[in-house]
């Protein structure tokens, strides 16, 4: 029954924009999109493969053409390297056709990738690199982030948690650029509210053991430790902390991170339990995000996270404003213009995207279940509140050169 109301849906609003079908052509040139992740690694859970279905069911959703054009998907894996993943997509536009870049976990392979997008004139539409940095110096006309950045991880759960008492701060951060990010603006959130940061320490990418930066925390005597880390890093990070008994000693952890839905699911709500989190979006939030997840289930076998559903919401956007402008898909530049005129949703929150490229929507504040709240295997979160755009989106920044232009 959700499945049909979701298509039921998305044929009503969309079919004047559908090609009727004596228009289509497939020997014309296909409009390839290219979902470039990690899809072995440390953040292979919450992008991967499942980036890719969430791609392939916007193409199906919006009927495989656009303009009398097929549209295909094709994937790669940028393990986590930012030449790797600039030299794909370098290919990618030069030799084999692709228009659109989605998804680029990891800021410093994300901002590797704008560059070569602005360069090749083609858009990226980036759905979990993080970093602010991205819509402030490193804005370009051709990106388009629909992620939820590193400004909106601060001013989300940290600044309900420094409300609350929460005043001094340790910091446990991965050493990239999301990471950097992250604790430059939630220290921001905490000094601005009269609050203290008394450390921080930097761990690598697949660090696996993280006691020693554990213990830094742990002998600091800050209330709240925050770990800005990503993937399985993160899962670790936590999993260890409770093994040390930190919790248990009365310091709180708050997770910097965006899309931790399937690492809270995989440890288990007895480690998890009442950790407060901003996401773009939940599986259960509503009607239209549970059609979509048990679709997205059939195929994957897993609920989504927010960047697997983020995925979906951008390229459906991409493909809806190709359809009514018209622009050449080539012309990276005219796309990006096209998605900014364009009226966005994020499954039935208004979006829209502002000149430096920054999505505007609102996101939501959640608390993991305990084990006696939950109902189900992927029932892990509830909501505390929904953020206002306004209140969460960081202000345009004069270091973008787009910006009141």
């Amino acid at each position: 029954m959700l499945r049909r109301t979701f298509t039921a849906l998305l044929a009503g609003a969309f079919a004047t924009l559908m090609p009727a079908a004596g228009a289509i052509a497939d020997d014309q040139k296909p409009i390839r999109i290219g979902v470039l992740n990690d899809q072995n690694g440390y953040q292979s859970s919450i992008t991967g493969k499942g980036s890719v279905i969430a791609a392939e069911l916007a193409v199906q959703d919006f009927g495989g053409h656009v303009n009398g054009r097929k549209v295909e998907v094709v994937s790669a894996d940028h393990q986590n390297k930012p030449d790797v993943g600039a030299g794909v997509a370098r290919r990618w536009y030069e030799s084999d056709g692709v228009d659109a870049i989605v998804d680029v976990p990891n800021s410093a392979v994300g901002l590797a990738v704008v560059e070569v997008t602005r360069q090749a004139n083609k858009t990226l539409l980036l759905t979990s690199a993080s970093s602010s940095d991205i819509t402030g110096k490193n804005c370009s006309p051709n990106t388009v982030q629909w992620a939820q950045d590193s400004y909106e991880v601060a001013n989300g759960g940290p600044a309900m948690i420094i409300k609350e008492g929460g005043d001094s701060w340790f910091f446990i951060t991965i050493d990239y650029a999301f990471g950097h990010a992250t604790e430059r603006d939630t220290t921001a959130v905490i000094e601005k509210s009269g609050g203290k940061v008394l450390g921080s320490v930097k761990h690598p990418p697949n660090a696996g053991d993280f006691s020693s930066f554990l213990l830094q925390a742990q002998s600091s005597g800050a209330k709240i430790i925050g770990i800005s880390s990503a993937g399985d890093d993160m899962a670790n990070a936590i999993r260890q902390a409770q093994e040390f008994g930190i919790t248990a000693g009365g310091q709180k952890i708050a997770l910097l991170t965006p899309a931790v839905f399937n690492f809270v699911h995989g440890l288990g709500l007895d480690i998890s339990q009442n950790l407060l989190l901003t996401e773009t979006t939940y599986w259960d939030l509503n009607d239209q995000t549970r059609a979509f997840a048990t679709r997205f289930q059939e195929r994957h076998g897993a609920m989504p996270s927010a960047m697997q559903m983020d995925v979906y919401s951008v390229v459906f956007h991409y493909l809806k404003s190709l359809a009514a402008s018209k622009v050449d898909p080539e012309n990276g530049v005219e796309v990006v213009k096209a998605m900014r005129a364009e009226p966005g949703d994020s499954y039935g929150s208004p979006a829209s995207v502002r000149e430096d490229g920054r999505v505007v929507r609102d996101l939501y504040l959640f608390q993991v279940k305990t084990p006696a709240e939950s109902t189900g295997e992927w029932d892990v979160y509830k909501l505390v509140r929904a953020i206002p755009a306004a209140e969460v989106t960081h202000p345009l920044s004069k270091e973008c050169p787009l910006v009141g232009n």
